[in-house]
């Protein structure tokens, strides 16, 4: 559904541990760094219309939405586990730890916070390692 998704972040240099992390634990790429910016998977092409693409850019704190989140599909539900363990040994807080949700039978999700606010989980659809 989406082809590239961008947010921001107040300050870069304390996001990048971070999202280096989760995206690490999620087997995604990441594409570059500058004072202003993060990116990370691939951007899509015409011989690859399926890729995805992230992009963090430095800009004003946000603003507390509990409704607001962005969520990453995880091969495994070890991937799952990784992203709130790693996440969290990497400025990240806790904001629901890896376990079973109610929204189907195998609905297996982490939610973080990364260091600025910015809720994010991760979840795996299927019973997997």
């Amino acid at each position: 559904m989406l082809d590239h998704v961008s947010w921001t972040v107040s300050d870069i240099a304390a996001a990048e541990p971070f999202y280096d992390a989760i995206m690490i634990a999620l087997g995604v790429v990441k594409v570059g760094r500058r004072d202003d910016w993060l990116g990370y998977g691939e951007r899509a092409r015409p011989d690859h219309p399926e890729r995805v693409y992230i992009s963090i850019r430095r800009g004003a704190a946000v603003e507390d939405s509990f409704g607001r989140h962005w969520c990453f599909k995880a091969a495994t539900r070890a991937q799952v586990d990784a992203f709130w363990r790693d996440g969290i040994a990497a400025g990240g807080r806790d904001d629901g730890p890896p376990g079973l949700r109610a929204y189907h039978p195998s609905y297996y999700a982490a939610f973080l916070r990364d260091p600025d606010g910015n809720r994010l989980e991760a979840v795996c659809h299927v019973v997997s390692g």
